[in-house]
């Protein structure tokens, strides 16, 4: 039986704090006792002072700012697809001129950051070459650029070549829905650029991701995953203050593995990054809430995203930007979090 021991802090919002609490990531949540996870055994609850220092300090610790992004307030991560066969918006903005205007209107709505990809990466999309994708995404960020959109924007990719011409054309962060894993030249690239990088986890490539997905405990097994890639990431050179991590729901997960991951996501508080939150419009929700229709499942997404936000969840990837932020502005005055511009 593996021995080893994880800690899931039970995140509290309340204005009531406990003696005991401490803070979660150095954001306004905080916590009094944690959930001890292990292989093989069922679930106890510790306090702080039964954690191990290094660990309760990596849960404690306030997170670096992310291309000059603060995490002061929850932020919102605007998606900008370059692609004709997305789940989600079927096409909507593969014309360049069309993508560069739904960013720019995302802009406006509230968007922290943009990403912007030219590969779909839904269940049984087939991988596309380095240079179309570099030919999609690197007019739409150059667009972006000329038309003073002035917010980090990030680059959806699995590719170095692809991550260094988006780097070179005005893009700040790589978004690598392969944790590294996919190309061995994308984590030296990275380091060598000094980019911020998100790893998100993924099991298999988008074409087989969901072909009968098993994990022994998906909560650890993720865990464990980014885990690797974050030492991957920094033998490469890239500091941890620059990483951020994605459960990635709905990349190699049944709804069940979804709902898991969801419900434990303070786990990954213990790697000690930034963590972003994708679920919007993903297929379980449409299953769950009863849609379809993938345009139409903003109301459970921003649910979603809210039950993230609970958990101390740092930002969230989302298609609708209006709504959602309308929807964390109100999730802040309801649970007293005061509203930081900037």
């Amino acid at each position: 039986m593996d021995e080893r021991q994880y800690y899931r802090p039970i995140v509290q919002g309340d204005l009531a704090r406990s003696d005991e609490a401490v803070d979660l990531a150095g954001g306004p949540l905080w916590f009094a006792r944690l959930e001890v996870l292990q292989r093989g055994r069922t679930g106890a609850v510790v306090t702080p002072r039964e954690v191990p220092a290094d660990v309760l300090e990596r849960l404690r610790a306030g997170r670096r700012p992310v291309c000059g992004i603060g995490w002061q307030r929850p932020r919102l991560m605007g998606v900008v697809n370059v692609t004709p066969d997305s789940f989600s918006d079927g096409g909507r903005f593969f014309a360049p001129a069309q993508a560069v205007a739904h960013g720019m209107a995302l802009v406006a709505e509230g968007a922290d950051i943009l990403d912007v990809g030219g590969e779909s990466t839904r269940p049984g999309a087939a991988e596309v070459a380095v240079e179309d994708e570099i030919a999609r995404v690197v007019p739409v960020i150059e667009g972006l650029r000329a038309q003073g959109v002035r917010v980090p924007i990030s680059v959806d990719t699995r590719k170095a070549a692809v991550a260094r011409a988006a780097l070179a054309a005005g893009a700040d962060l790589v978004n690598d829905v392969s944790a590294l894993d996919f190309d061995p030249q994308m984590a030296g690239a990275v380091a060598r650029l000094a980019a911020p990088v998100c790893l998100m986890h993924a099991r298999g490539t988008p074409a087989t991701m969901q072909k009968d997905p098993r994990y022994d405990h998906v909560l650890l097994d993720v865990y464990d995953a980014l885990e690797r890639q974050i030492r991957l990431a920094e033998a490469a050179g890239i500091a941890r203050e620059r990483i951020i991590v994605d459960p990635g729901i709905g990349f190699g997960k049944t709804q069940a593995h979804n709902l898991a991951l969801i419900r434990g996501l303070s786990l990954f508080h213990g790697l000690g990054c930034v963590i972003l939150l994708g679920v919007s419009r993903k297929r379980f929700i449409g299953v769950i809430g009863g849609e379809p229709d993938a345009g139409r499942r903003a109301p459970g997404s921003i649910a979603v995203g809210l039950a993230g936000l609970a958990q101390g969840v740092q930002m969230l990837r989302v298609h609708d930007i209006r709504e959602t932020r309308q929807a964390v502005l109100l999730w802040q005055a309801a649970v007293g979090m005061t509203h930081v511009e900037g």
